[in-house]
């Protein structure tokens, strides 16, 4: 069994894992070694272990005389709003998009999501438990502020006239998400919502559920259908049949329509954000280097208007954007609710398939294969990268080419002569191994990937 450990979206680790001691220590260490501010903001997701999590983290917290504002079930962006707006440090309780036997903790500064430095400042800072404090606790509901941090922006009739579906599923945000869009104008019917908890990955969306959002698109008329992973920090779009829209290509509408100057985009982002922002800045995977890209193109220009932006969609706002009807004030962590609302507004009444066809043609697919020891994932990138003859075996049987670039930023990424994109990367959270494919349609970005998952597939059976 994998004990707990940092990857690129905080601890995380099997839920029965995480127990009091483990939790405590880290939030000692954390509130040890990081700043603190205010005080300490605490969320949580809806998972079963969530809650118990969570009671873990306020009273270690406590115990160690940091005064606790504990918000409840809240998506991860709103709590570091109101943590960031209160001068005071957050943990959010959540396994983001992983399956509901795991969980973890997300840690924010006063300026926002841990770095690398931060990370291993808490690692070394681990140590027996501080008790005897009386830290004193609040209740805070950061809802309210998220959702008119958007209304405020975009204004109350941005969405007027589109009729859009929230699948709701187990996503913490859900009802907070539907109030945004209905303040916005929008008429929203809601769809599936779970009493159970459901690991949605944006960014592999399985096959059973892009069926049921294409059936909801047209059971129930629909413009579009909006979800988020469940911790509310990566977006789900559909266009108006019902596909889904992949998280990059929101990325890029958003940038364009925020005005950016600099977008700031991990390696396994489709290439075609170059034609759209006049600088690009490609960083490994995950939101801690895209913030660290972001914050050294600020520590050069302060004015910037830098943007961030992931495959599965979170984006980070690096400058107060104008809007049409307001200003946006940047927020620099993964959010899911402006690329959601960014492109519905770009799109307007001519509909996000039009939009999504005046882009680049340049496509992403992406998923996963799951239960594979991270050693074995390592060990097969590692063989693909030093030995040529597998290399161009396996280019040769998923792609019918084998002339390409290497790019091993993060991972093993291929660029094949034709154009086509194959990108392999463990993955930083669970035991799987991730799959990225870029082509010129998304039915050969789609069919990419569904070759390369075979030839995985067959690899590890």
């Amino acid at each position: 069994m994998t004990a707990p450990k940092f990857g690129t979206s905080g601890l995380r680790g099997l839920a029965e894992d995480l127990d009091a001691a483990l939790v405590g220590a880290h939030v000692q260490a954390f509130l040890a070694a990081c700043p603190v501010g205010s005080g300490l903001f605490v969320g949580r997701d809806l998972r079963d272990s969530s809650p118990r999590i969570a009671r873990a983290v306020i009273t270690a917290a406590r115990a160690a005389g940091v005064d606790v504002t504990d918000c409840g079930t809240v998506p991860t962006p709103a709590l570091a709003l109101a943590a960031m707006a209160a001068g005071a440090a957050a943990v959010m309780v959540t396994g983001s998009h992983i399956p509901a036997d795991r969980n973890g903790l997300k840690f924010y500064t006063p300026a926002g999501e841990i770095t690398k430095a931060h990370e291993a400042a808490i690692l070394a800072a681990l140590g027996p438990p501080v008790t005897g404090g009386a830290g004193a606790l609040r209740h805070s509901d950061p809802g309210p502020a998220f959702v008119a941090r958007y209304v405020t922006a975009f204004g109350r009739g941005a969405l007027a006239g589109q009729r859009i579906g929230v699948w709701s599923h187990s996503a913490v945000g859900r009802d907070l998400l539907i109030a945004t869009l209905q303040d916005l104008g929008a008429t929203v019917v809601e769809l599936d919502r779970s009493q159970h908890f459901i690991p949605v990955d944006t960014e592999a969306v399985p096959a059973a559920a892009r069926a049921f959002l294409r059936r909801s698109a047209l059971d129930h008329r629909l413009d579009a259908i909006a979800s988020t992973d469940g911790d509310g920090d990566r977006p789900l779009l559909t266009d108006e049949s019902g596909e889904v829209i992949p998280g990059d290509l929101l990325g890029q509408i958003t940038a364009a329509l925020l005005a950016a100057a600099v977008a700031v985009t991990p390696v396994s982002s489709n290439t075609g954000i170059a034609r759209r922002i006049a600088t690009v800045i490609r960083t490994r995977i995950g939101s801690p280097f895209v913030i660290a890209g972001m914050e050294a193109v600020l520590a050069t220009d302060p004015t910037a208007r830098v943007v961030g932006y992931e495959a599965n969609g979170g984006f980070l706002l690096g400058f107060a954007a104008a809007t049409g009807a307001g200003t946006l004030p940047g927020l620099m962590t993964r959010d899911s609710h402006l690329p959601i609302i960014a492109p519905l507004v770009a799109a307007g009444r001519a509909g996000l398939k039009a939009r999504v066809a005046a882009e680049p043609a340049r496509f992403t697919a992406a998923d996963r294969l799951e239960n594979v020891p991270a050693a074995a994932a390592l060990a097969l990138v590692t063989s693909l990268r030093d030995d040529p003859d597998a290399r161009t075996a396996f280019l040769r049987d998923i792609a019918g080419e084998t002339g390409h670039d290497m790019d091993l930023t993060d991972g093993l990424r291929l660029t094949l002569t034709g154009g086509q994109v194959v990108h392999l990367r463990p993955s930083g959270n669970a035991p799987e191994l991730r799959f990225y494919a870029e082509a010129e349609s998304p039915g050969a970005a789609d069919a990419l990937l569904a070759k390369g998952l075979t030839w995985l597939s067959r690899y590890f059976g």
